[in-house]
């Protein structure tokens, strides 16, 4: 007997046609859902309908054999592409999702998921006692079916609800945080109110224990995930990272993962899209996964299987089954039970349990009535085990699609009504500046450092204050990492681990590297998805060819990231910059440095001055006689102060403004400086390799030879 078979060459070709014709349908009508101003999730699910026996199979046979599984190997085949699907966008889903977000909205989470279970497995559970007989596969399990039609309209569709929240851009706000993490309470209650009936049906014995051992399950998953399941992510993420050198190796980590959590909570007779989504907020919570992952994730999932996925669902339902009278008006009781059950349970629990306001509360029904997907999986459980007849089947498909179509208007016309507070506000603004932000996106820090007497030099002091002032606003993996010469790694070792008491970083790596080239070591180093490399300066150059120090030099011209170069002065232990200024000539680079300066003002009383120079050549008046160009170098300047400063107050920083004119714009940066006693200078560079010698201009190097307080360069 052969254990593994392919399947039939007719059946991959039926395969490989329906994946093109439905990606193909999926997202065009996707697309044109969007330009009618819909979440393009309406149209990807529609793409399904019509192309499935509902329309065009219906109407051309020969739609219907290429479309449509017409064998058991065709519908695994498909279906496997529609699960892969799910698991990718749950996945997303999991990667987007807060927790330190959603635990600030705990109650309201948890008051609406008991609302929503509650009264909708109640209504289901009455609707079920009623229903006519012919819907039963077995009319003498009446009991049965009324609870399998409860849990069904108790569960909420995640990948549905997700989809829509991304194409309706909530995904980052306060409710659609709560409404996702309230879908997976409801999600994981419903997963478990299902095995229990399902267990009923099969004939075993319902106990109090076995309930206990099901809710026990996934109880010990959840915690197993969130305390040993992440230190496995943190060891694999730093193994992969560190010691794979193939392309996309962390792309491949997150994908065998994802699949593993989906392998074991299926294996615990869940859905794998529960172990998809786990492993999405564990990788959320790592700092050190590059935002390259997460772009590559989005890309596969979003422009590939979620398609797919949405129009396979369609694919499944047949309205036409539903014309007749009486399937038809019972058709619309369930949908109306159910979407009343969800609404008004949902209404209750926000409104009486989380004290949330009037709209608010309605967003919820809105948003968590969308069945989808997992509606359709319960209804074919049903189906499989004899306790649904193909009727009922058609009807709770035709009401999981109804309310995932109802999801996106619904959603829309009541958010229109519900209005963000100050905090979220703020929150969002943040969030929409630190797009393209090299700042806002530095997630991980590599700091080498020497080994000295003593620990706790000034640029240590500076680079311990400015990591945690980075580390407050976005979640910062640093690693120190000490080079030592060949057979004393022992006293690297105890350097690092003595020198990482100065540092408060959530995670904090210590390495220490014997190498008889240092440079070497931080540059092979660096190469591991760094964000930023931090290096200390504290001895003043010598000679014309050096800027900082030799070793320094060349590693801002070699980094394979932005460097940040901290040249101090004398500054005490407890230095804490409350002026900071930061010159501008409208570069990028000039950008970054000003972002630098905001990360760094945490509190009212401290200062980002952003000062521009304008440069007033003696011979102007031979050049520009009227002056005209002269007053547009000042409407310019003006522009450029005035857009950072405006970026700085959405942060809450207290920014200031400065323009001056002169012929030496590093004299005036200088004087400057002592007259406003600023406390640390901030200048942004772009520098790339190109010679033998850093190179940051004349006006730079004169700034940082002169200054009378201490000097970042950060070089983009």
């Amino acid at each position: 007997m052969d254990l593994f078979t392919a399947a039939s060459h007719h059946d991959v070709l039926v395969l490989v046609v329906q994946i093109a014709v439905l990606l193909f349908t999926a997202r065009a009508m996707g697309e044109i859902a969007q330009r009618l101003g819909q979440p393009s999730v309406v149209g990807e699910i529609l793409a399904g309908i019509v192309l499935g026996p509902s329309l065009l199979s219906s109407l051309f046979p020969i739609v219907g054999e290429w479309i449509v599984p017409q064998t058991a190997v065709q519908g695994h085949l498909l279906e496997v592409i529609s699960l892969i699907g799910a698991i990718f966008l749950l996945l997303i889903t999991g990667l987007e999702t807060d927790l330190s977000l959603i635990r600030r909205h705990a109650r309201t989470a948890v008051s609406v998921s008991f609302g929503g279970i509650t009264v909708t497995f109640l209504t289901g559970f009455l609707l079920g006692q009623y229903l006519p007989d012919f819907l039963l596969a077995d009319p003498s399990q009446r009991l049965v079916f009324a609870l399998f039609v409860a849990t069904a309209m108790s569960i909420s569709a995640i990948p549905v609800i997700a989809k829509v929240l991304m194409d309706l851009n909530l995904m980052r706000r306060d409710i659609g945080q709560t409404i996702i993490a309230s879908g997976m309470s409801d999600d994981t209650i419903g997963w478990i109110l299902l095995s229990i009936v399902v267990g009923l049906a099969s004939g075993e014995a319902i106990s109090a224990g076995s309930v206990l051992q099901i809710v026990g399950s996934v109880l010990a998953f959840m915690v197993l995930s969130f305390t040993l399941g992440r230190w496995f992510v943190k060891k694999a993420l730093d193994f992969v990272q560190d010691g794979v050198v193939s392309r996309d190796r962390l792309l491949t980590l997150v994908v065998v993962l994802t699949f593993t959590w989906g392998a074991i909570t299926q294996a615990l007779n869940l859905e794998a899209v529960l172990g998809a989504f786990v492993m999405g907020i564990l990788f959320g919570q790592m700092p050190r996964l590059p935002q390259t992952v997460h772009h590559k994730l989005e890309s596969v999932a979003l422009g590939i299987f979620s398609p797919i996925f949405f129009a396979v669902a369609g694919l499944k339902v047949n309205v036409l089954n539903l014309l007749e009278p009486q399937l038809f008006l019972i058709a619309l009781l369930v949908i109306a039970v159910a979407s009343g059950g969800k609404i008004v349970g949902t209404y209750l629990g926000a409104r009486l349990i989380g004290k949330r306001d009037h709209w608010t509360s309605l967003s919820f029904g809105a948003g968590l009535n969308a069945r989808g997907a997992m509606e359709i999986i319960i209804a074919t459980i049903g189906l499989n085990l004899g306790i649904l007849a193909q009727d009922m089947f058609s009807i709770i498909v035709v009401m999981a699609m109804t309310t995932s179509l109802m999801a996106p208007p619904a959603l829309r016309w009541v958010l229109h009504r519900v209005k963000p507070g100050e905090e979220e506000i703020r929150r969002l603004r943040q969030e929409e500046l630190a797009v393209g932000s090299l700042v806002a996106n530095i997630h991980r820090v590599l700091l080498p450092v020497r080994q000295r007497e003593y620990a706790g030099s000034a640029v240590q002091t500076i680079e311990a204050h400015v990591l945690e002032k980075i580390g407050a606003k976005s979640a910062l993996s640093l690693t120190l990492l000490s080079v030592v010469a060949p057979r004393t790694r022992s006293n690297g070792a105890a350097f690092v681990e003595e020198l990482g008491q100065m540092f408060s970083q959530k995670e904090l790596i210590k390495k220490a590297v014997e190498g008889a080239h240092p440079a070497t070591v931080i540059l092979d180093e660096a190469r591991k998805d760094y964000d930023l490399l931090v290096l200390g300066a504290s001895e003043e150059s010598k000679g014309t060819n050096v800027v900082f120090t030799p070793l320094v030099d060349y590693l801002v011209r070699m980094a394979p990231c932005p460097t940040l170069v901290v040249q101090g002065k004398r500054v005490q232990p407890d230095w804490n910059p409350r002026r900071i200024l930061a010159p501008t000539n409208g570069s990028t680079a000039a950008r970054n440095a000003a972002e630098l300066g905001f990360a760094l003002a945490d509190n009212d009383s401290d200062e980002v001055l952003i000062l521009h120079v304008v440069v007033d050549y003696t011979d102007r008046y031979f050049l520009d006689a009227d002056g005209a160009m002269f007053e547009k170098q000042l409407e310019v300047g003006q522009q450029m102060v005035t857009k950072l400063c405006e970026l700085g107050k959405a942060q809450g920083v207290t920014t200031n403004t400065l323009i001056q004119v002169g012929r030496d714009p590093e004299t005036i940066i200088l004087n400057i400086a002592r007259e406003y006693q600023i406390d640390l200078i901030i200048l942004g560079t772009d520098v790339r390799p190109g010679s033998e010698r850093l190179f940051l201009g004349p006006r730079v190097e004169r700034i940082l030879k002169n200054a009378v307080c201490p000097v970042i360069v950060l070089n983009s």
